[in-house]
């Protein structure tokens, strides 16, 4: 039987471990969620007063600032599996630096609540806040370093079928950490 030329093999991007790396981070921050949203209705008011304390709008820049990323991530993987090295690079650098921009913008809002005396023990609201942002910009430290990484093996190797997998791994990886900001967003800044 003689397939149509039109047909390309399908199948998940990456490798099967980051998949289950992926699904296993979601699981724990799942758990997180739940946590901070229990005790959250136990001193609802708590949680509302100290909610105010933090910058919507810097929450806000940091989301469009991450999904914009994600969307240079797709575009790289986009362009690379069209053998287009070049524009696929520029849009990859363009994610790092968006990923940097976050880190940045995090970084002010950090010394802002700490110039206010704001810290981890002030309450179990900023104690979460702390906490799950913290964790978050680990997990975005990590994913600027894979696509720094990527860009390394692309300038050096160009398209290889490993470097396109280790891009998929580093892209599913990447949208992992704009996901879960996508949760982290509103559930700290915006609910009340």
């Amino acid at each position: 039987m003689v397939l149509n030329s039109a047909y390309k093999e399908k199948r998940i991007p990456g490798e099967s471990g980051i998949w289950v790396f992926v699904m296993g981070d979601m699981l724990i921050f799942a758990l997180f969620f739940f946590v901070f949203l229990y005790y959250r209705d136990a001193d609802l008011a708590l949680y509302q007063e100290s909610q105010k304390e933090l910058s919507g709008s810097m929450g806000l820049l940091n989301t469009v600032v991450l999904l914009s990323s994600s969307w240079c991530v797709a575009r790289f993987m986009h362009y690379l599996r069209n053998d287009a090295l070049g524009v696929a690079r520029r849009y990859l650098l363009l994610a790092i630096l968006l990923g940097v921009t976050f880190g940045v913008v995090k970084f002010f809002e950090y010394d802002a609540k700490l110039a206010q005396g704001i810290v981890l023990t002030t309450n179990d609201f900023f104690m979460y806040y702390y906490m799950l942002t913290g964790i978050h910009m680990l997990h975005v430290i990590l994913g600027v370093a894979g696509l720094i990484f990527v860009n390394f093996i692309v300038k050096n190797e160009g398209k290889t079928s490993k470097v396109t997998v280790i891009s998929e791994c580093a892209a599913v990886y990447w949208h992992m950490v704009d996901l879960l900001w996508i949760m982290l967003f509103p559930l700290l800044y915006l609910i009340a």
